[in-house]
């Protein structure tokens, strides 16, 4: 099957199609020619392909074959991060097949996912109108931005199934637990004077200066409070990424910003850890006289975990061999566990190759792909 004319048009199809999604306007593309591809392919399967509208031209996809209460999600994201085509040996949206590995933007992460799926559809030939529950296929937009899509999907409240895979590169090992994310800005507003007389002004540097100190001791107040062993990184981080303030050396900083990022554990819930930082912060600012604002940068991506004990992560684990782990990475899988779903991340490819010029997908990792995948369906979608 990695030779497979089929399985190589559709990648070739997919990659040849930009969906890049971006924060920055300038960037940022409709995923909808993906969506539209996708449900091309479905629908002479059998599949009730319904399509989402999202602001910006975007689109979810949640194509469906039978019914029933419990089934299977197979869901991948069809945009891409931006790239440097000038840093690539290709052109990033041309399939080159080479060195025994398809080269191309989201040859991995992750629309490489989606012939896959597609190929163990196909496998499973007269059995795959015998099922006896759903088989849903999802694919969603802006994931690698602001993940509207999973949002809109878990405000829709659907799709409903039993169990969902999520098919972001892991090597086919089941993922069942990431750390989640949110990211924050500190504004200080100072006031500027002449720096020969601090008495003129309130210098939002220094105030700073004691914001910094204040968040580094929350971080390992944290750190002391929650541990855990799934992780390579057994504790929540907190990391100051960007700060700037003032203008000039002989003028009292009128304003400084600061941004940063905090990813806790499972466990841990960010509305509390924004309550908690704004209980610390804001009154270092009233006390300086340098009113502080905490403004969240993103939509917050909850930590996930699916505990050992499912059935899916069981299931997962016996048809692919592979103990299931922990990812370093934030996926859509809160949103789809928040639908009431057992929930895990499982692909091939590595996730060491997405975002990265010439990224690839080996072809022995096809095959075995295919084969566990055909293998989830025949036992998710019977039950």
């Amino acid at each position: 099957m990695t030779n497979s004319k089929r399985f190589i048009q559709r990648l070739s199809q997919l990659v040849a199609l930009p969906s890049i999604s971006c924060t920055s306007a300038e960037w940022d593309m409709s995923n909808r020619a993906v969506i539209d591809q996708l449900a091309s392919w479905l629908e002479p399967l059998g599949f009730s392909c319904e399509i989402q509208e999202l602001p910006d031209n975007k689109a979810n996809l949640i194509a469906t074959l039978g019914s029933g209460s419990g089934g299977l999600v197979l869901s991948g994201h069809t945009d891409t991060v931006p790239c440097n085509p000038e840093r690539w040996d290709q052109d990033p949206f041309t399939l080159r097949d080479s060195n025994n590995r398809f080269y191309g933007l989201g040859a991995t992460d992750m629309k490489g996912f989606f012939p896959v799926a597609l190929a163990a559809i196909e496998n499973l030939g007269e059995q795959l109108q015998k099922l006896k529950q759903p088989l849903i296929i999802l694919a969603t937009a802006d994931e690698e931005s602001s993940m509207s899509g999973a949002r809109a999907l878990a405000e829709a409240g659907k799709p409903k199934a039993r169990y969902a895979v999520i098919g972001e590169p892991t090597g086919m090992r089941p993922i069942r637990m990431h750390k989640g994310i949110t990211m924050a800005s500190v504004r200080i507003q100072g006031l500027a004077g002449h720096s020969s007389n601090p008495a003129l002004g309130h210098n939002a540097l220094e105030t700073m200066h004691e914001v910094l100190g204040e968040l580094l001791a929350f971080r390992g107040e944290l750190q002391k409070q929650h541990q855990h062993t799934g992780f390579e990184v057994q504790v929540p981080t907190l990391n100051p990424g960007y700060i700037h303030g003032g203008d000039n050396p002989n003028r009292i900083c009128g304003h400084c910003e600061m941004h940063f990022d905090l990813r806790p554990l499972p466990g841990m819930h960010i509305d509390e850890l924004h309550k908690q930082l704004a209980d610390r912060l804001l009154p270092i600012g009233h006390r300086c006289n340098t009113p502080i604002t905490l403004t969240r940068l993103i939509g917050d991506i909850e930590p996930f975990e699916e505990p050992a004990t499912s059935a899916l992560v069981q299931i997962a684990e016996k048809l692919t061999g592979n103990p299931s782990e922990s990812a370093a990475f934030a996926t859509e899988a809160p949103f789809l566990q928040a639908l009431g779903m057992q929930t895990i991340v499982m692909g091939p490819g590595s996730i060491n190759q997405a975002h990265q010029p010439n990224e690839y997908i080996e072809h022995s990792e096809i095959q075995p792909a295919i084969d566990a995948i055909q293998a989830l369906i025949l036992r998710c979608c019977n039950e």
